[in-house]
């Protein structure tokens, strides 16, 4: 009997195969497979057919393995059926990428240490806007129904002109020209969260989707149309410290508690559609298109109260010394307080529509000849409403009576304490009843003055528009250099951000409005030892007038608009030679880089900026008989700054404190130049057929230009702004914060990876077999003052592994983890910016069982599963700073979010 693998990593038993792989270079190139798989089918019925899990790493090592770079790939074991329901999750387990959860998700990665902002994501290898402020993509806004692959390019080559510093993420979808069969696919998945955090929401949701491909016209014409819809529930359980203050000298503690219970409810439509004609033997019309709807609303119960100031006094504390980092320091062990607690009744309510268009043509005259022209559309808008409510039992309530003598506690809040456990848990007593029908909506603490405000309600609306036009030709010339491809990418992009803001207050002046029975709902029982919350519906305060929305003109001057035009020329030499047994390929190119950027803000001028990058990229590939590839890289990379770093809202004035006066300000920097680094790679590769790999990559990366994101006391030219009324100093020079460029860091690390299907030990494990990695990075960045900076998203340490069983007989199974060290995490904050916090280590296990029916049965094409998700509910949880150091007991934030149950199907036919 003959046998041979077939690599089907989607639809049916017979075809997908390597469709779903990316386009290495240009977009028209295709890249020919290691074997003419579906002709080897039909030449042989007698086949052993590989399908699901252990195809689609077939498929990722083929890919692999025939790249001119250095790429790692996850591949879809079937329509609608990447190794994950999250297209994050699926990405994190690749070797040298990390993820950071968001609301549970992981929708935040990292790319050999760095964090979202150091590299770039494309669809069907064409730039696209994102959902948030920045450049980087959320990955929860593709659903991973409609994806057939990712790549992920972790060397430069000079016509991937998207850019990235640490790599860049291709997303991909089918290509129907590719399939010679007709697929239609169905499925759903219901889910089940066995954390439910707010009272009244929901633990339980589902994901349906659909798939529709066909060719038509002597197969000359394709089109391939998907659909996913979500309706889940996430859940947070979410305790905050203000930060850590000193109890007594060198005694530290928790200057301030706050702690929520948060339900979210994402909605989520993705539409993806794409048609391909083969005008004639020599054009090809590929036109793709996209869109999302996202829709979250997330709900957020909670209690807030400082212990060091306002109005709140420690009545005791016992504490331990520190030792190691910290030594010199002690830390609070329990304590107790008295004060005026605030009971938080938040809602944040988002909309997202992302569209994204594309049209590629490819011409080919069998004669050596070919050029490409691709040209593309994305916009993403973006509708943020974020409201904030407060209660307690009364507006900036008195603690002492007029000599300065304490007032009964239950007069103006309660007694409250907590306790450092042995395992570094935080447990609270409170004799406050949190829940009592006397609290009212007010300005508990007084902090806002003769305005008290008893809400805050913030609306942010953003459009990110992106225009790409591409072209490309490329000649064959034969002997050692094989190939030259010229071409040039334009890229237009602005993104424009507004704010209204206003202040929620009682009616007509008063010192507080009473809560409505009829917007209340069940109370909220809190973690860690607070009990029940009053919980009420803060978005119906204003429409019944129970508080008044008083608007302010602070939004508005947080407006601004930047525009990118970006132009690429680039060329490319392809070559290749025997040497000796081993064959040499690859590629030498150069980009040239104009960038123009015009930023405008709501209150100052106009500022202009341009320059131009050169960046040159060599990729050597040395491949020997033995199933070994030896890789080397060398380029100049780039990435550029976020985008609301280069924002025109920049306040200063004049200071009196110098003699003589000059202007002291801060805020965005229009001038701001991007990221750059000088960057070698190597990879020692070996190669089992494609069944699976083991490999050694190494790099390092010379940091030549970097950002420092908040900067003091740098010089900075304010002689493009109006003066402001009063003495002008004598120079426009003077002092600035904010972010700025700087010199100096470097990258390096190396990863162990592979790829080992037990079969080629032992046919008896056929079936059984390992995936993943670990990856060690060493870092160090240079801040405006020459200071060692840490950098957003690094961990020393990344491992991911995955456990499979997958033989082809229907059953299959797998166990997962992926770990990564500390690193310093962004979280966003009610103002739009970032919070950056040092993170722990974290460990998430997953593991799925899955039963497809075989071919020829009564329920052929159809596929079971269910799949467990943070089996162990594992926590993410920040650090503070005590003596300059971060200490794993010195909590700032600890979230959990449950574990996720699903099951479900899919069925093609």
């Amino acid at each position: 009997m003959a046998i041979r693998s077939k690599l089907t990593a989607t639809v049916s038993m017979s075809a997908f195969a390597v469709a779903l792989g990316s386009v290495a270079a240009p977009a028209f190139a295709q890249d020919d497979s290691e074997t003419d798989t579906a002709a080897a089918a039909e030449e042989d019925s007698d086949v052993i057919v590989v399908t699901g899990f252990r195809a689609a790493l077939q498929n990722a090592t083929a890919e692999k393995k025939r790249s001119e770079t250095i790429v790692e790939s996850v591949k879809a074991e079937d329509i609608g059926k990447l190794p994950d329901n999250s297209i994050g999750e699926s990405i994190a387990r690749l070797p040298g990428i990390a993820a950071q959860r968001s609301n549970g998700r992981a929708n935040i990665i990292s790319i050999r240490g760095f964090g979202p902002d150091f590299s770039t994501t494309t669809l069907n290898g064409r730039e696209q806007t994102t959902t948030n402020d920045s450049r980087a993509v959320e990955f929860d806004q593709f659903p991973s129904e409609i994806l057939s692959g990712v790549d992920v390019y972790k060397s430069s080559q000079a016509n991937r002109t998207a850019g990235g510093l640490v790599g860049s993420i291709d997303l991909r979808t089918i290509r129907p020209l590719e399939m010679n069969e007709r697929v239609i696919a169905v499925g759903a998945r219901g889910v089940y969260n066995d954390l439910k955090a707010v009272a009244g929401s929901r633990d339980t949701g589902f994901r349906v989707f659909g798939t529709f491909v066909d060719t038509f016209g002597n197969d000359d014409v394709g089109v391939a149309l998907s659909a996913a819809y979500t309706d889940e529930p996430y859940h947070i359980r979410d305790w905050n410290a203000w930060g850590y203050g000193e109890y007594a000298p060198g005694v530290f503690g928790i200057s301030g508690v706050k702690t929520w219970e948060e339900s979210t409810r994402l909605k989520r439509l993705g539409l993806n559609g794409t048609v391909q004609a083969r005008v004639s033997d020599q054009l090809l019309l590929t036109v793709d298109g996209f869109y999302s709807s996202f829709d979250e609303k997330l709900d957020q119960k909670g209690f807030e109260m400082p212990i060091l100031c306002c109005g709140s006094t420690v009545t005791g504390f016992t504490s331990r010394e520190l030792t190691g980092v910290a030594a010199g320091a002690s830390i609070v062990t329990s304590a107790s307080w008295t004060g005026r607690p605030i009971i938080e009744n938040y809602a944040t309510d988002q909309e997202n529509d992302t569209y994204s268009v594309g049209g590629n043509l490819e011409w080919d005259n069998d004669n050596g000849l070919r050029a490409m022209l691709d040209v593309s559309w994305s916009r993403t808008d973006r509708w943020q409403d974020r409201l904030e409510t407060i209660a307690g039992l009364g507006r900036n309530l008195p603690t002492t009576d007029g000599g300065g003598n304490p007032l009964p506690v239950s007069s103006y809040g309660g007694t409250f304490g907590y306790t450092l456990t042995e395992d570094n848990a935080l447990l609270f007593t409170s004799d406050f009843d949190a829940n009592s029908s006397a609290l009212v909506l007010t300005d508990v603490q007084g902090w806002s003055g003769a305005t008290n405000q008893a809400g805050y309600d913030k609306i942010r609306e953003s459009r990110d528009d992106l225009k790409q036009i591409r072209a490309e030709i490329e000649k064959d010339l034969g002997g050692f250099f094989e190939s030259a491809i010229v071409g040039v990418d334009h890229v237009y992009r602005t993104k424009r951000l507004t704010q209204s803001e206003a202040t929620l207050v009682p009616p007509n002046g008063a010192d507080f409005a009473t809560i409505p029975a009829d917007i209340l709902v069940e109370p909220t029982n809190l973690d860690r030892g607070f009990g029940l919350v009053l919980s009420y519906d803060p978005r119906l305060l204003v429409p019944q007038g129970v508080l008044d929305y008083v608007p302010n003109t602070f939004g508005d001057s947080q407006a601004y608009e930047v525009t990118e035009d970006v132009w690429t020329p680039y060329a490319l030499l392809t070559f290749g030679a025997a040497l000796g047994t081993t064959d040499l390929t690859g590629n030498i190119g150069v980009q040239a880089v104009h960038t123009s950027v015009t930023s405008e803000g709501a209150v100052n001028p106009t500022v202009t900026d341009d320059y131009w990058m050169v960046l040159p990229s060599l990729n050597l590939n040395f491949r020997a008989p033995e199933d070994v590839v030896i890789r080397f890289g060398a380029s100049r990379q780039f990435m550029r700054p976020r985008l609301p770093q280069m924002n025109n809202i920049i306040g200063f004035g004049v200071n009196n404190a110098f003699t003589p006066p000059i202007y002291t300000g801060g805020g965005g920097n229009p001038t701001l130049r991007p990221y750059m680094a000088t960057a070698i790679d190597m990879s020692f590769e070996k190669y089992f057929g494609t069944q699976g790999y083991i490999a050694l990559q190494l790099y390092w990366k010379n940091l030549d230009q970097y950002i420092d994101p908040s900067a003091n006391d740098t010089a900075f030219d304010y002689s493009v702004f109006p003066a402001p009324p009063g003495q002008v100093p004598s120079s426009p020079i003077g002092i600035f914060s904010g972010p700025v460029n700087t010199e100096g860091g470097f990258i390096m690390g190396g990863e162990l990876a592979g790829t080992l299907p037990f079969e080629v030990f032992s046919s008896a494990l056929d079936g059984f077999g390992l995936t993943g990695g670990v990856a060690y990075t060493d870092t160090k960045a240079e801040d405006f003052n020459g200071n060692s900076s840490d950098i957003p998203g690094y961990s020393k340490w990344v491992a991911n592994m995955t456990a499979y069983y997958d033989r082809g007989s229907g059953l299959s199974a797998r166990a997962s983890m992926r770990y990564r060290s500390d690193f310093l995490g962004d979280f966003s904050l009610f103002s739009g910016g970032l919070d950056r916090q040092s993170v722990l280590a974290e460990t998430v296990f997953d593991a799925q069982i899955g039963y497809d029916f075989a071919e020829g049965s009564t329920l052929e094409g159809l596929s079971l599963f269910v799949q467990g998700q943070n089996l162990t509910d594992e926590r993410q949880a920040t650090v503070a700073q005590i003596n300059g150091n971060g200490i794993d007991d010195a909590w700032l934030k600890y979230q959990t979010y449950g574990r996720r149950f699903l099951a479900g199907f899919t069925y093609k036919f």
